[in-house]
């Protein structure tokens, strides 16, 4: 297929032609030539269900995993055509962060695994808004990531099938994305219609749901999900092996990516029972055989409990399922002698609502977390009553990423040294990479890894400069700290770290700091008024510190716009230092913290998440470890912590959350700062003064960013940086998915 697929590439013709109708043409013919890799008989595969799916930028890519990047570049090369003008082409941004990312890194690692592992989810309209700033406040507006025409998908008009709702009926078409490895995988997205022309569910990704009308419609675009993905499912099982669903957990295998689509439990007994005649009991422990649920957090906002109301008026025959479930359930618990509070702990239905955490683990075979940490929190506090009753659903898979994207496409010159110094059999074998740690001595070795990393932060300050019109600090350190925000990730924190270094430096305390950037990318949910505010206060400490000629050429702080997938590749590849500063036993895990790694980042971070894993493999060493452990924030939670305690005992702390009340800085009259610095020194409505504990980790945190500056350019820097790469392979989405094929799917 590759020599044809070249040749059909070389007898295109360029000549007139634009950048998009070319991507068009080269996509198609791609396209063209690949087929779908479906089960075979008796073959076990496993299905994945996803809210999100960040895919990111298709092309390059899907090129890299057909082994013809570098040969379709040097074709287009001879026709006059460079292939990175095709980065213009926007990504396909199906997701919002970690969740989405993490889902798309794992459909590339089965594929290149050779695993049948199918994904399902929603072909949005328009994906995760696009950010602008306006005089540094975030706007948003919508992503029409299909204004270059989509040619990486292909419409399945005759596997349309219908959702049902109180109101009636929805259509869900499906869209199949090709997933290219050593088999050709199938993302399955679906859009919604009605009457022939686009429902409101697959109109955006996540609607606001601090409305009633929102809140419906996440609920809708949910239950559209799980009810298209299940059907579909049981209907490929039914024609290959009759209706035989006692054997259904033999051949398949479903896996529920966080709360968002666990109401498939639910339409499983409601399709089972309703169109096939199985009796409640069986479909019941046919789900338990099939169903595996992964959590991404312990956060209460994102365990999602659905009102009974808005179940029963959408979804009646869902309802009335879920009211079974929890009988069933209830009898259970009753006969295994639970105590009332241990009940109240593990019930589906509670109160007035219906806990979708709760069915996830009743249900389930098994329930994972996504790094030893959080999967330790699940056991011992979130989900502990039920690990008591049974442990041996409880497991740890540690989430990873993919190399393919995030090493050998984003950071080519990167691999190419991987490759002479190791041979090639790593990028088969993601675990040979390992080997490199033997030349983390070598002088020559770390010269020449050196000079890549300046070249690839080179190339991530011409990107900048042509996003964002500003040019990074030449020759400068650069911080990165890119993912969403939210303030458990404490990018505000950063915020104040930055105040107190600016102000040492005006001070003339740092003679010898080196400069330093501060590269920030986040978008906040539209309705999240504080992250909306951290925002505007990063930006506002950029415009400052930019117009102050006392601090300017040694400290610059950039907060890129519109912050995705193709972004990243640029950030990780040029960034020498990781932020990983979220609030300890917060972080279910991180997968941007793997992606700096296997780029030689060092990490300068909390014990929370991967971090733990990571400073475990690289060596606590070689990274940069600060900060209360998830022992000392339970036991400041228990303890009574007083944030004004700890704010007094710092001076240089106290000038910098001052920032937001005194005047230092404007939010134009929207009480964003003013908001933010009573939360952290008085509280809210539902929390004491600084809930993530901030001013606790902060000294810590300047501390440690000097310490980095001091070191850095240092033979001991790079090595650090060095032996982060060479480490990280434990951290790719290879090993993960294999975790999950052996000891959860139980694929070959």
């Amino acid at each position: 297929m590759k020599e044809k697929l070249l040749k059909e590439i070389e007898s295109l013709d360029a000549d007139g032609k634009g950048t998009i109708e070319l991507y068009n043409e080269l996509s198609g013919a791609v396209m063209r030539n690949l087929t779908f890799t479906p089960p075979a008989h008796g073959e076990k595969a496993a299905h994945y269900l996803s809210i999100e799916y960040l895919i990111g930028r298709m092309f390059y890519n899907n090129l890299l995993e057909l082994g013809i990047l570098k040969e379709t570049e040097e074709i287009l090369r001879r026709k006059g055509i460079d292939a990175s003008a095709f980065e213009q082409i926007e990504d396909a941004a199906l997701g919002n962060g970690g969740l989405g990312r993490f889902a798309a890194c794992f459909l590339d690692s089965a594929a290149g695994l050779g695993l049948p592992v199918y994904g399902y989810g929603i072909r949005y309209r328009y994906g995760l808004f696009r950010q602008e700033f306006s005089d540094g406040f975030q706007q948003e507006f919508p992503d029409d990531w299909q204004s270059f025409g989509d040619p990486w998908s292909v419409r399945r008009d005759g596997e349309a099938r219908a959702v049902q709702f109180a109101d009636g009926e929805v259509l869900a078409v499906p869209y199949d994305v090709p997933i290219i490895g050593k088999r050709v995988n199938a993302l399955r997205l679906y859009r919604a219609e009605k009457n022939g022309a686009e429902d409101r569910i697959s109109e955006y990704l996540y609607p606001a749901d601090d409305t009633e009308e929102g809140k419906r419609l996440r609920l809708r675009q949910e239950y559209f999900l799980s009810a298209a993905a299940i059907g579909d499912c049981v209907d490929r099982f039914v024609r290959e092996y009759g209706e035989e669903f006692d054997r259904f957990g033999a051949y398949n295998a479903i896996q529920l990516n966080d709360t968002h689509p666990v109401l498939a439990i639910a339409e499983w007994v409601r399709l089972l029972t309703s169109r096939y005649g199985v009796s409640f009991k069986d479909a019941v422990q046919t789900a338990r055989r099939t169903f595996q649920y992964t959590n991404h957090t312990i956060l209460p906002e994102a365990l999602e409990w659905w009102p009974k109301r808005m179940l029963r008026s959408e979804l009646p025959e869902v309802y009335e399922i879920l009211r079974k479930l929890d009988a069933s359930q209830r009898r259970a618990m009753r006969r295994a002698g639970a105590t009332e509070q241990e009940q109240a702990a593990l019930r589906i239905s509670n109160g007035d609502a219906f806990s979708m955490a709760n069915l996830a683990v009743d249900i389930c075979e098994h329930v994972n977390g996504v790094a030893k940490i959080h999967s330790e929190i699940l056991r011992n506090s979130l989900f502990r009553t039920a690990c008591r009753y049974a442990p041996e659903k409880f497991v740890n898979v540690t989430n990873g990423i993919t190399q393919r994207r995030w090493l050998m496409l984003c950071n080519a010159e990167l691999s190419a040294l991987i490759d002479r110094c190791i041979g090639t059999q790593w990028r088969e074998r993601i675990e040979g990479l390992e080997e490199m740690r033997k030349f983390a001595s070598d002088g020559r070795v770390l010269a020449e890894f050196a000079a890549i990393k300046g070249e690839k932060k080179r190339q991530l300050s011409e990107y900048i400069a042509k996003r964002e019109g500003v040019r990074l600090l030449p020759n400068a350190i650069v911080y990165a700290q890119v993912k969403r925000l939210h303030e458990y990730k404490r990018q505000l924190m950063t915020a104040f770290a930055i105040l107190e270094i600016c102000e040492k430096l005006k001070r003339g305390e740092l003679p010898d700091f080196k400069p330093s950037v501060f590269l920030f990318g986040a978008k906040s949910a539209p309705s999240y008024r504080r992250a909306k505010g951290i925002i505007k206060f990063i930006n506002e400490i950029a415009k400052a510190i930019a117009e102050d000629d006392a601090v300017n050429r040694r400290l610059q702080v950039v907060f890129v716009t519109d912050y995705k997938v193709s972004y990243a590749e640029k950030i990780v590849a040029g960034a020498d230092v990781s932020l990983q500063v979220s609030t300890a036993g917060l972080e279910a895990s991180g997968t941007g913290n793997m992606k700096f790694m296997m780029n030689g980042a060092v990490t300068c971070g909390t014990l929370d998440g991967a971090n733990i894993e990571i400073a475990e493999r690289a060596g606590k060493e070689n990274n940069y470890i600060f900060g209360a452990s998830v022992e000392e924030i339970d036991a400041l939670r228990r303890g009574g912590y007083d944030a004004n305690e700890y704010l007094a005992r710092d001076a240089a702390m106290t000038r910098a959350v001052r920032t937001l009340a005194d005047g230092t800085f404007s939010d134009g009259g929207t009480g964003y700062f003013s908001e933010l610095y009573e939360s952290l020194t008085e509280g809210a409505s539902w929390h004491k003064g600084d809930h993530y504990f901030i001013f606790r980790d902060l000294p810590d945190y300047v501390e440690t960013l000097l310490r980095i500056n001091r070191e850095y350019g240092t033979e001991e820097f790079t090595r650090k940086q060095f032996v982060n790469m060479a480490s990280s392979a434990y951290f790719s989405s290879d090993r993960s998915i294999a975790e999950y094929a052996a000891n959860i799917w139980h694929l070959r």
